[in-house]
């Protein structure tokens, strides 16, 4: 799917689009994490659809690069880009929840085509992105990157920082971690909740190659993951800073949507708002 001069404008839309989806699955399973899925939408759009090497058609084609939803309950961020993708049809989005669909609360690489991981346990989806980048080190010549989405809050947990410590050991420099910043978890703000500090200069203490950008900019997104995995020997990260509920006016900053399905009335509203965006570069529903 990668291009090596991807159409920002495109990758743009899939993002709105993918919000639209998000907002109309959360709402059709009546439960769900739309906060931290819609905060997500442009780092997950630039990766699927401008940096990452992957084949719909052949989902587990060697060549491909590896992406670890550690965040795992902002699954459904990952099936939207899987739908648009072309993994599965997008019938199944409004399924989300429901029992025997393809698409479960968290993900299931057992269920889902394009799934690379079952996660949802917070803490440990860096942990696997290791496993993963050290099995693919040996063989460097095709530059197979695996990449691994986490939470702000989750770095809290301990487990993010020995896989840090472990990824820079093992000069894992096909290894490249986003986080997700968007200074919001369940309980409120992460400075309130557990003040991570300053998240850059931790992983860069670590070993790591080490850049920030902002979240909702694709190039900005594409141009930091480009630098963070120019260097063979270390592992990279990107802090991209987010909006939580980034798209949807009441949902924006708001901690209160982490893990909240919105009533019919909000998710008229919501989709009114992704349908003027998408009309706004030229795209209808």
């Amino acid at each position: 799917m990668r291009t090596d001069a991807f159409d920002l404008a495109a990758v743009e839309t899939v993002a709105t689009r993918m919000r639209y989806d998000i907002i109309e699955m959360v709402a059709a399973a009546g439960s769900g994490h739309p906060g931290g899925s819609l905060s997500a939408a442009e780092i997950v759009a630039t990766l699927y659809f401008a940096v990452m090497r992957h084949d719909p058609a052949d989902p587990a084609d060697p060549a491909r690069d590896r992406f670890v939803l550690s965040k795992g309950h902002a699954a459904p961020v990952l099936y939207a880009a899987l739908a648009e993708a072309g993994y599965f049809g997008r019938e199944h989005l409004v399924t989300l929840r429901t029992l025997g669909s393809l698409l479960q609360g968290h993900p299931d690489s057992k269920k889902t085509p394009g799934v690379e991981v079952s996660t949802g346990s917070l803490g440990q989806g860096l942990s696997i992105a290791c496993g993963i980048a050290l099995g693919l080190a040996p063989d460097r010549a095709d530059e197979r990157t695996v990449y691994c989405l986490l939470g702000d809050g989750e770095c809290q947990e301990g487990q993010v920082w020995e896989a840090a410590m472990f990824a820079a050991h093992n000069k894992l420099g096909n290894l490249v971690a986003i986080v997700d910043q968007n200074g919001l978890q369940i309980d409120g703000a992460c400075t309130e909740v557990m003040c991570l500090g300053d998240i850059e200069a931790k992983f860069a203490a670590f070993g790591w190659e080490v850049t920030a950008c902002d979240g909702h900019d694709v190039a900005a997104i594409a141009d930091a993951l480009a630098r963070v995995r120019s260097t063979p020997d270390r592992p990279g990260v990107v802090v991209a800073r987010t909006v939580k509920g980034k798209g949807v006016s009441f949902m924006e900053g708001d901690a209160g949507w982490h893990g909240k399905a919105p009533s019919a009335e909000e998710t008229k509203t919501a989709l009114a708002e992704l349908a003027a965006a998408l009309e706004a570069k030229g795209v209808s529903l």
